[in-house]
């Protein structure tokens, strides 16, 4: 019998954490570990926030659960905030990214029924795509190591490859209910949608009847710069999925949708039993008053510019290890030559915490509360990580 009584569906680190300190995370025995994977785009305002432990605490000595039979007034607040910086008119709050999927799917479905059109229900997606882990995300992100040994894939979504628009073209017809992309994919190994791509897909839902879903699930709360990455580009969605950072930490998503989408929800039709908790909301508002601050979004783009700088002198210092650099605002990626699980090993045993994506990508996503002397210590750890690579394949090659 295994040692843990867990499941073994991780494969974990041997690192375990004590406490976190802003972008830090201490061990037990003090080691202290720079997190530019916060806890993979979750942590956006880094470990023990002052202000969102304090909203925590304040809300946990009051109400923690009463379930959606009653109102809400916390979460009254949070969705016109959320409603008041985006396209939507409407907010549906859930537990995790991937209900969050799930609510823009059965959403996207119930409107066309209630159009009467109940055999449009296909939903478009595309190659590289991750939407999250239940029976119908795993059919919507559509790769193959997801869905192995879980069964036939969920009938009703097809994939295309990412800017491919006779591909997309070619898929479309009579059944098509959505269309679903992230502005940049994070698990597919930080690949930006090109704006191009996104307006000619506005314009074919537009002119089919087609609603436009966008997954900021990781790229969303302030990870580029903006507010959600799709406002950079000027084209809307019809929904949109959110979670990881607006919860700073605490488990929330969130579904958001113009009003007329919105309606197919009706009374009975969807639910979920701690979605939009009093706890989760006084958190959801403490995040918002300090990503929508005066200067915060601005700062971020900064810093995130910076970094990308010094990563881009960091690849051209390693041709063996790195290739490019790719991402937007504090959502970067590293492309490696070498095995990207091998430069994520060395970068831990610099003391700096990243995160393996597909192509071969090292996701660099600190809390944005990175500061530029965080920045210049990331970067040092991250270049000590790739000449510990350097030694090892010149090693082998003798």
């Amino acid at each position: 019998m295994s040692e843990t009584a867990l499941f073994g569906n991780y494969a974990r680190s041997n690192l375990s954490f004590d406490h976190g300190e802003g972008v830090w995370l201490v061990m037990a025995d003090g080691r202290r570990f720079l997190d530019c994977g916060s806890g993979i785009a979750v942590n956006a305002l880094g470990h023990s926030h002052p202000h969102l432990v304090k909203a925590l605490q304040d809300q946990a000595a009051k109400l923690w659960h009463v379930s959606n039979l009653h109102q809400m007034p916390e979460g009254e607040r949070l969705a016109k905030r959320l409603c008041e910086a985006t396209f939507a008119d409407k907010v549906l709050f859930v537990n995790s990214g991937a209900e969050a999927m799930e609510a823009c799917i059965k959403c996207a479905r119930r409107y066309h029924y209630d159009n009467g059109q109940p055999d449009r229900f296909h939903i478009v997606t595309f190659e590289g795509a991750f939407h999250g882990r239940t029976i119908a995300t795993i059919a919507a992100g559509g790769q193959a190591k997801y869905l192995e040994g879980f069964g036939p894939k969920a009938p009703g979504f097809d994939q295309v490859p990412t800017g491919d628009l006779d591909a997309l073209k070619a898929v479309i017809g009579p059944q098509t209910a959505a269309i679903a992309i992230e502005p940049i994919q994070g698990e597919g190994g930080i690949r930006e949608i090109q704006v191009d791509f996104l307006r000619a897909l506005r314009r074919i839902c537009d002119d089919n009847g087609i609603l436009l879903i966008y997954d900021e699930i990781q790229t969303g709360v302030g990870r580029t710069g903006k507010l959600f990455a799709h406002q950079w580009t000027g084209v809307e969605p019809d929904l949109m999925a959110i979670a990881k950072g607006i919860g700073g930490g605490f488990p929330m998503g969130a579904c958001l949708a113009t009003a007329e989408t919105a309606k197919a929800l009706a009374p009975g039709t969807h639910g979920t039993t701690f979605g939009g908790n009093p706890l989760a909301m006084a958190v959801g508002n403490a995040v918002l008053d300090v990503v929508l601050g005066d200067g915060f979004l601005e700062e971020v783009r900064q810093k995130g510019l910076s970094f990308k700088q010094k990563l881009a002198g960091l690849v051209d210092s390693h041709p063996k290890v790195l290739e490019q650099v790719r991402g937007n605002g504090l959502m970067l990626g590293l492309k490696c030559v070498v095995p990207a699980g091998d430069y994520v090993a060395a970068a831990r045993e610099a003391g700096l915490l990243a995160v393996p994506a597909g192509e071969n990508v090292v996701r660099i996503m600190p809390p944005l509360t990175i500061s530029e002397e965080e920045i210049a210590t990331a970067v040092e750890r991250l270049d000590q990580a790739a000449r510990a690579v350097e030694e090892l394949v010149e090693g082998a090659a003798e």
